[in-house]
């Protein structure tokens, strides 16, 4: 009798365990299908940092280094909002340059590449401000790797973007030489957002509303893109 009861117990006992584990495995299951995976990756540049603050504006002294971060955090935040995973290569103001190197500039450009193709991203966004010794000059550019189709598509998209929202915005897209998208193993532009040698532009970039409205521009570019 007592041997009886031990096996009922026993028996009672797996079948607890196996609700448990039943209904911890439908639990998860269901949150998982919830939270669904991005089904994208961007990887946001900041441009410049630590020693290398880049372009100072004219009017305000600002730093492009600063103003790089500021919209590459915004956009990256707006990204993550619209469901696409954003990967920064920077998110604080120093360089990416180890400290002991000789050639600061050639580690900090070797340790941004190795970031952008390390992470898997779909497409490179990397963010800079212009200068110009005209102060006149004004509006934002794009920029792609020569030969890349991709590369101009996204840049052609993110431009048609910006230039309805911006006037000032450059109606084209040209190719650069730039090191961070000639390397990208990914469809990558240099987005320049406008030229700190300008005062009134400067100002505006300054400005957390246009920077937000900036950030929108690029990232409608980039969902056209993807067609999402």
């Amino acid at each position: 009798m007592f041997f009886i009861l031990k096996k009922k117990a026993i028996i009672a006992w797996l079948l607890g365990v196996l609700l448990i584990a039943t209904f911890c495995a439908t639990y998860f299951s269901i949150k998982t299908n919830a939270m669904p995976k991005p089904l994208h990756t961007i990887v946001i540049d900041a441009g410049h940092g630590g020693r290398d603050g880049g372009a100072i504006g004219s009017a305000t002294g600002v730093t492009e280094s600063e103003l790089n971060l500021m919209y590459a955090k915004k956009l990256a935040k707006l990204c993550e909002d619209f469901g696409i995973k954003a990967v920064l290569t920077r998110s604080d103001m120093n360089g990416l340059y180890d400290e002991n190197a000789q050639n600061k500039k050639k580690s900090e450009m070797e340790k941004r590449k190795s970031i952008i193709n390390g992470c898997g991203a779909d497409i490179m966004v990397s963010i800079h401000m212009n200068s110009f010794p005209l102060s006149s000059s004004e509006g934002a550019q794009i920029f792609y790797a020569k030969g890349s189709e991709n590369g101009f598509n996204l840049a052609k998209s993110v431009q048609t973007s910006v230039c309805q929202s911006f006037k000032s915005a450059r109606d084209y897209v040209s190719v650069g030489d730039y090191y961070v998208i000639n390397t990208a193993k990914m469809p990558a532009i240099l987005v320049e957002c406008g030229f700190l040698s300008n005062p009134n532009e400067e100002r505006l970039l300054k400005s957390n509303d246009y920077c937000e409205k900036f950030c929108y521009s690029i990232l409608a570019g980039v969902i056209s893109y993807f067609e999402i």
